[in-house]
């Protein structure tokens, strides 16, 4: 079979075991998890085939028409390089590591056949922008994906959090697509095509007429489906949904479209030195926010969705200094170690029966409950906090690494002030980040007083998931030797400066968190759980739906808010409260958006009801007090009808002569 063909069954099988789980999941629920696992796990075993035969070499490229258009040609098109293949695979390792760990997670759930339909879905949509040679083919991919976000986000449509969480979701990352569609439209009408390497012919010959404006419209996109500043409110948000489906859409496929989508047509931006520096203070901003936003957090959800954030940042980050080989190969790295951190997550969830971070660290011996969880969420964080020899620390050190180099001027791929707003802002979030990291661990699962619940021990579908996960996170930074084959030749290695640098700041964010930590244990221990929720400046915390739904009651049986003595608190001191709710951001867009959206609504309800209306109701009215009068003279008695007759008559007869008199 060609490489061609196989790349072709790659999105496809799962696609077809989507189609069939709808079609089957409520007569034949006994198929529904085979037709969950199977089409993934063969769709992987698929792409690492294609990745082995690609070999990082000559890009793979083939072509049909779709339909004869008229003007610019859509084609069914692949485009096959090192970037594809390789995050192809990652897309099928977490489709199929969250489609088993769902098997257990969600194995009382009512509605998981329609559920494990819409995982296939979405991860064949993710399949298809992922190895798509045309940009509108690569379009369907990008709305499915949307879509299916909108569903699954809303999985627990009973919990008005749910509800809101996906509404918010689907009309955030609209916004940001309809400028991207222009966008794309603009770039084929100066290309003459939609196919990818047209576009990158015409940008390398001069041929794009306006980079800069064409560059802005897709960010716009970009930022929405990245979940960039400023289209990243929705994230957050979007932990309504079940764990499984925050580890798909944090680590593989829909914030990884955006950076992935840069690093394909990168030429278009870097042909904007203009939009590469606001890519980098995007991407600036995203870092240093996000994980302001993340030490503030009481929901072990919502840390790892704004960690998901800030390590965005650092991809697009980058990106804008030019180098898609680091900003791919930390794509890779955070997709393995993101996964896991989410699906530990909801082992710590499950066993705890809270998402409270605050909850958990009134609870004791939480870590021997869930050892599986425990040692593979310290990988995940390490990874995450890019301690060395984790995955974290070698992708991370490549993004920074890379904005050095533009920093300084030894190279030329993106303007000196991209670099250095990287950088700085880089550094700045590794403290951060390791201060986020060590927040959690430490809350999570170094708890002092109450003894934490037994649930029982976990399915070893769950379990078994986190430790296949791990090894990635753990190993796969060693692979930046081989990998600058895959990756345009560049150079992945560490650089001393910023390694020394970034661990440093990194150690710094451990210690100073520890040290934290360890001053407020003792206040923690003597505030009484009750007041925990009382307190002032508590932002509301959520339990999680799924936990809602099975009626599993949180922690004590109380409502819950960050502890007053949290160690995030005390290190952000008049920050935190701020920061905690991402610096009101969402009350910023109400305000500016939501409102004058509302009165407009109003207005117009207004005028049809007041104006319109009116209108109408007396075009009505007319001819009915028309229609009363002449019902009224309709008495049925002849004396009137001839009285009226005869003063008829005398009217037209002084009429006639009226006028006769006057001519």
């Amino acid at each position: 079979m060609t490489t061609t063909t196989l790349a072709v069954l790659v999105p496809l099988l799962p696609f077809l075991g989507a189609a069939t789980g709808l079609l089957l999941g409520r007569s034949s629920p006994g198929f529904v998890r085979p037709l969950a696992v199977l089409p993934p796990l063969a769709s992987l075993v698929l792409a690492v085939t294609v990745a082995v035969r690609q070999g990082g070499g000559q890009a793979i490229d083939a072509h049909t028409e779709l339909t004869p258009t008229g003007s610019v040609p859509i084609e069914l098109a692949l485009h096959i390089d090192g970037f594809a293949a390789l995050v192809a695979v990652l897309v099928g390792v977490v489709a199929t590591c969250v489609q088993i760990y769902s098997t257990g997670y969600l194995r009382d759930d009512p509605r998981y056949p329609s559920y494990a339909a819409l995982v296939s879905l979405f991860t064949s949509a993710m399949l298809l922008v992922v190895y798509s040679g045309d940009l509108m083919v690569l379009l369907v991919g990008w709305e499915i994906m949307g879509i299916c976000s909108y569903f699954l986000v809303g999985h627990y449509w009973e919990t008005p959090q749910a509800r809101a969480a996906s509404l918010k979701a689907f009309l955030v990352t609209k916004l940001g697509d309809v400028p991207f569609l222009i966008g794309l439209f603009a770039l084929a009408t100066d290309a003459g095509s939609f196919r990818i390497t047209s576009v990158l012919g015409t940008v390398a010959s001069g041929g794009l007429h306006h980079p800069t404006l064409v560059a802005l419209l897709l960010l716009a996109g970009v930022a929405g489906k990245s979940a960039l500043f400023p289209l990243h409110t929705w994230l957050p948000d979007a932990m309504a949904g079940p764990t499984p489906v925050s580890a798909l859409i944090h680590a593989a496929t829909m914030v990884a479209a955006g950076i992935y989508f840069v690093a394909r047509l990168l030429p278009v931006f870097q042909a904007s030195s203009a939009a590469m520096v606001v890519l980098a203070v995007m991407a600036g901003v995203t870092m240093a926010g996000s994980g302001l936003a993340a030490l503030a957090q009481d929901d072990i959800k919502r840390v790892l969705a704004y960690s998901t954030i800030g390590q965005l940042g650092y991809m697009a980050g980058a990106l804008a200094v030019g180098d898609r080989g680091a900003a791919v190969f930390h794509l890779l790295a955070h997709g393995a170690f993101k996964a896991l951190l989410f699906l530990a997550a909801g082992v710590v969830i499950h066993a705890s029966g809270t998402n409270s971070l605050a909850v958990m660290s009134r609870m004791k011996g939480l870590r021997n409950r869930v050892p599986d969880a425990y040692w593979t969420m310290t990988v995940a964080l390490l990874a995450l906090a890019a301690i060395p020899p984790f995955s974290g620390f070698f992708s991370k050190e490549a993004v920074l690494g890379a904005a050095e180099h533009v920093a300084t001027g030894h190279t030329e791929h993106a303007p000196g002030a991209a670099g250095w707003i990287v950088l700085i802002t880089g550094l700045a979030t590794a403290v951060l980040t390791a201060a986020y990291a060590t927040r959690l661990w430490l809350l999570a699962f170094h708890g002092q007083g109450t003894e934490a619940p037994d649930h029982g021990r976990q399915p070893v579908t769950m379990t078994a998931v986190l430790w296949v996960l791990a090894v990635p996170s753990l190993a796969f930074g060693l692979t930046y030797g081989p990998l600058p084959e895959w990756f345009d030749g560049r150079d992945l290695t560490p650089v001393l400066t910023t390694s020394v640098l970034g661990t440093g700041l990194a150690l710094v964010g451990v210690i100073i968190t520890y040290g934290a930590w360890r001053h407020t244990t003792a206040m923690a221990l003597r505030v009484p759980l009750g007041a925990v929720a009382a307190h002032p400046d508590a932002d509301a915390g959520l339990v999680e739906a799924e936990a809602i739904a099975s009626h599993e009651p949180a922690f004590g049986d109380v409502a819950y808010a960050p502890d007053p003595a949290d160690p995030g608190r005390l290190l952000l001191g008049p920050l935190h409260r701020h920061a905690a709710v991402g610096f009101h951001l969402d009350a910023v867009y109400h305000a500016l958006f939501v409102r004058p959206v509302q009165a407009g609504a109003q207005l117009v309800r207004f005028l049809d009801r007041e104006v319109v209306d009116t209108y109408v109701r007396g075009a009505g009215a007319l001819p009915r007090w028309l229609g009363t009068a002449v019902r009224r003279a309709q008495t049925g008695n002849v004396q009137t009808y001839v009285s009226a007759l005869l003063a008829g008559t005398v009217v037209l007869v002084v009429a006639a002569v009226l006028v006769a008199t006057g001519a």
